[in-house]
């Protein structure tokens, strides 16, 4: 069962790094960089577009997966 788990977390996670990608590529992306570069130059707050947000946490989600499918082939 956590294989199974494991395989659908790695697809979730997978998706979400691509939705982050795709975002940063488009004109949607580089303007949301483009407008926290200029905030941040403002006020010196840190802060991090939105695409940034899917990508990392696509890579927690895959890798969690990742985890689930290799612990779930070991029997106890």
């Amino acid at each position: 069962m956590s294989r199974i788990i494991g395989i659908i977390l790695i697809v979730v996670g997978g998706f979400l790094i691509y939705q982050g990608i795709e975002r940063k590529d488009s004109v949607a992306g580089a303007a949301a960089e483009v407008g926290t570069d200029v905030a941040n130059a403002v006020d010196g707050k840190g802060r991090i577009p939105k695409h940034f947000y899917y990508i990392i946490g696509g890579g927690v989600i895959a890798a969690v997966g990742i985890g689930a499918v290799v612990r779930g082939g070991k029997s106890s």
